[in-house]
């Protein structure tokens, strides 16, 4: 028994370390192009992602190993990072940290020459900082679960498991802080010794998910108070106000606080998670009660199997929901680490709903006969114990790892161009950026990023390589201040050239010029 946990445990531990550190934004297209070499310097660095982000560190990396300080601007869905004029020939690195919608950093690097191509080597993100991420994660779990679900089972339900509840919430409110400080830690990218400045911390709470952590730490806290409280009233309350903020905390971060629609994805979460704060919070109060009072256990086992039935099958429901929103796709549960992650989450829960049903059906009635004979329903309950560990470490896993919904997106996400010169710049958006019938959105600024007022504004289009001479589109300004060119059409693939023409009065036109890549 000993060697199959350890060796399930060790399977467990090799998936989730194993996953590549993804987060929750994913980067569409860069422009200068990674690996690419350009003639003369740009004035900026365009990262598209497919969603919009919050930029928290960017470094510029030399050609002559430099650090070199850039200024940086969150311009819809695009990080555009205004370059130094004086930057030496040879490769360049571009080092960033963003912040997905979801509350997750994401951080890489995109390497670009200037003239000629140069050794240079990109920063590289992880170490043990992400096997603690992983592990405080666990951590947070087992307060939210074992802790408030076990407060709340022993308020509620029966008597029993005080040492295990009172550990649990220390556990969980222990990890919650540890969690914050390396939430920060994996934003800036800084080394563990980075948790005794203040930057991490502050940056951590200013994601999504710092209120998450601080609705979990609170909800931690008030069910020790309820398991402390000197009237049966008062730890009802509290423990379902406690309840609740599992709920919460799970609904504030995470995928489900960015998965459409968030009028169903926020809801189905918050019941998922206290639906299994009910469940798994049962479990180490059943078995205290099983071993140290044996009669009193049959009465406790049939109020709690009573209310697990509605409760069990809203969280088949909720998590059945959640799991088609973000697979998308039957093949993602092969084809994507997210969802080999929810196979094998779906293959433990299915045993674990085995073995209650077998504690529902043939257990407890054999404890109904014979109050003595608790100790195959003890067993049955230790390996529930083990297989939630199990759960928990998996889902744990899902902090690395983009929902195939976001790979969708981005692999959908349309092609974003960012002009930029000293008295005038551009965001132009194109889809859906491949061969055939494309619609262009220009958004026109000053060059302190401020809105630019122009009177008309035309597109011209080239192709010079395949000898596609220029074509002009007349835009028309739509409701949201921008310029619009539908129906443009981009019949071969290739890098083509862009020209915006505005005309800003009778006397004054402002030209913008750049490339884009036409998948």
């Amino acid at each position: 028994m000993l060697r199959a946990i350890a060796a399930v445990a060790a399977l467990l531990v090799a998936l989730c370390l194993a996953t590549e550190t993804f987060a929750h934004a994913s980067l569409v297209a860069a422009e200068p192009a990674d690996g690419s070499v350009v003639a003369e310097t740009p004035k900026t660095v365009q990262l598209q992602f497919n969603e919009s982000v919050t930029p928290a560190v960017v470094n510029l990396i030399d050609a002559a190993g430099k650090t070199r300080p850039v200024t940086v601007r969150a311009v819809d869905q695009s990080v555009v990072i205004v370059l130094p004029d004086d930057l030496p020939r040879g490769t360049q690195v571009v080092s960033y940290r963003v912040v997905s919608q979801d509350g997750h950093p994401v951080g890489g690097s995109v390497v670009f020459s200037i003239g000629v191509v140069t050794a240079s080597a990109a920063k590289s993100n992880g170490g043990p900082v992400t096997v603690l991420i992983w592990l405080a994660r666990i951590g947070v779990y087992v307060g939210l679960f074992v802790g408030i679900g076990g407060a709340f089972f022993a308020v509620w339900i029966g008597q029993g498991g005080a040492r295990v509840i009172t550990g649990a919430l220390a556990v969980g409110v222990a990890s919650a802080v540890a969690s914050l400080g390396l939430q920060g830690l994996d934003l800036l990218d800084r080394p563990l010794g980075g948790l005794a400045t203040s930057a991490p911390w502050t940056s951590a709470l200013g994601t999504s998910l710092g209120p998450s952590l601080l609705i979990a730490i609170a909800s931690m806290v008030i069910a020790g108070f309820a398991w402390r409280s000197p009237t049966g009233m008062t730890a009802r309350v509290l423990t379902v106000l406690a309840m609740a903020g599992v709920g919460l905390s799970l609904a504030t971060s995470g995928h489900a606080a960015t998965a459409s629609p968030k009028s169903l994805t926020a809801p189905a979460m918050f019941v998922h998670g206290v639906a299994i704060a009910f469940w798994i919070g049962a479990l180490a109060p059943l078995v205290v009660l099983a071993r140290q009072s044996p009669g009193a256990v049959v009465p406790v086992l049939q109020r709690f199997s009573r209310l697990a039935v509605p409760v069990v099958g809203l969280l088949v429901l909720s998590g059945l929901g959640l799991a088609i929103i973000q697979l998308e796709s039957v093949g993602a549960l092969i084809e994507t680490r997210y969802g080999n992650i929810l196979l094998v989450k779906l293959i433990l829960v299915t045993v674990l709903l085995g073995l209650a049903a077998l504690n529902r059906y043939r257990l407890t009635p054999a404890v109904a006969a014979d109050p003595q004979n608790t100790r195959p329903l003890i067993g049955s309950i230790l390996i529930e114990c083990v297989v939630v560990v199990g759960i928990l470490a998996v889902v744990a896993g899902w902090r690395f790892t983009p929902p195939p919904r976001v790979l969708a997106a981005a692999a959908q996400a349309p092609l974003a161009i960012h002009i930029h010169t000293e008295k005038a710049m551009a965001q132009v958006s194109i889809s859906p950026g491949k061969v055939g019938s494309d619609d262009f959105v220009l958004q026109l600024l000053t060059g302190d990023f401020g809105a630019l007022s122009a009177k008309e504004a035309t597109l011209t289009l080239s192709l010079p390589e395949r000898g596609i001479e220029p074509f002009e589109r007349g835009a028309t300004r739509g409701p949201d201040g921008s310029w619009h060119v539908r129906g443009v059409p981009l019949p071969l693939a290739g890098r083509w050239h862009m020209r915006i023409d505005a005309l800003v009065t009778d006397f004054e036109k402002v030209t913008l010029e750049g490339d884009f890549d036409v998948r």
